[in-house]
């Protein structure tokens, strides 16, 4: 069921949920996580607190649509705990890269084991829910769906695990800034906000520049100096393949010397001619 989330925070969340909460209960939360069964919620002093639409049931005398008021919170880490953890994780500088740039790293968990903290839930000990409903599970469906909802949210914005801990954003990138490694990060990662300013036009104002002295046509054409003559490229080189290929006595050749040897002196001959008429 912890498909519903797209981040590994996020299923890690409804996983600890799913260990002991009843399928049925949480197959018919997913229905209530919508904005269409939870009215409003908020989250305050690290507990999420909604308003759930109920169902109306005759057959248990409830004639008008119920309001259910449900909560969600988890365990809170001791003040001292927390600067333990800050200090480990302050010690690092991919957590504390990850963390200023608003991202959830991979090792988070990594700077809460050292000190056997968890930031995520594991297991029953770690949720602290209820509901006005008269179901007597506890999560019931409506704690369930609120789950949904917090575990969606998550996705989005994971500090508010932090929040959900009893440790607000603020609180903990102002311990992260504070030591020494924390702020040279900061400091790096700090971007000058550039100052805009208002342009007359959406287009490039074209500019006039001098043109300057027109040089003759001549010199326009072929430049300042000349240029050096162009080395004749070397004929090309001919195999003759078809003419090696009959031998020195061909059947058609009657004349006691070589064919190969007089069309060697055939090419040579006009090659030397051409060259001459070029030049």
């Amino acid at each position: 069921m912890a498909q519903l989330s797209r981040t590994w925070w996020g299923r890690r969340f409804m996983e600890a949920l799913e260990r002991f909460t009843d399928p049925g209960r949480l197959s018919r939360g997913r229905s209530y996580a919508g904005p269409h069964r939870i009215l409003q919620h908020a989250l305050a002093n690290g507990v999420v607190t909604a308003t759930v639409r109920g169902n109306i049931n005759p057959y248990f005398g409830v004639y008008e649509e119920p309001r259910y008021t449900t909560t969600i919170a988890l365990a809170q880490i001791k003040a001292k705990d927390w600067a333990k953890v800050v200090g480990a994780i302050g010690s690092r500088a991919d957590l504390i890269t990850s963390l200023l740039m608003n991202e959830m790293p991979d090792a988070i968990e990594e700077g809460f084991s050292a000190h056997e903290i968890h930031l995520l839930p594991h297991d029953r000990r770690d949720f602290r829910t209820t509901c006005s409903c008269p179901d007597y599970g506890d999560p019931c469906k409506h704690v369930a769906g609120l789950c949904y909802l917090v575990a969606a949210e998550l996705d989005h914005d994971p500090f508010l695990l932090f929040e959900l801990r009893g440790l607000s954003r603020e609180r903990l990138r102002q311990e992260l800034t504070g030591s020494s490694l924390g702020g040279i990060l900061a400091d790096s990662l700090a971007t000058p906000e550039t100052p805009l300013t208002p342009s007359a036009s959406y287009f490039a104002i074209p500019v006039r520049e001098p043109l300057g002295a027109i040089p003759e046509h001549r010199r326009f054409w072929q430049g300042a100096k000349r240029l050096p003559p162009l080395a004749a490229p070397p004929g090309p080189h001919i195999p003759a393949m078809l003419i090696k290929r009959q031998g020195d006595f061909p059947p058609f050749w009657r004349r006691g010397n070589s064919f190969i040897e007089v069309m060697e002196e055939f090419y040579e001959r006009v090659r030397t001619k051409n060259a001459q008429i070029k030049s």
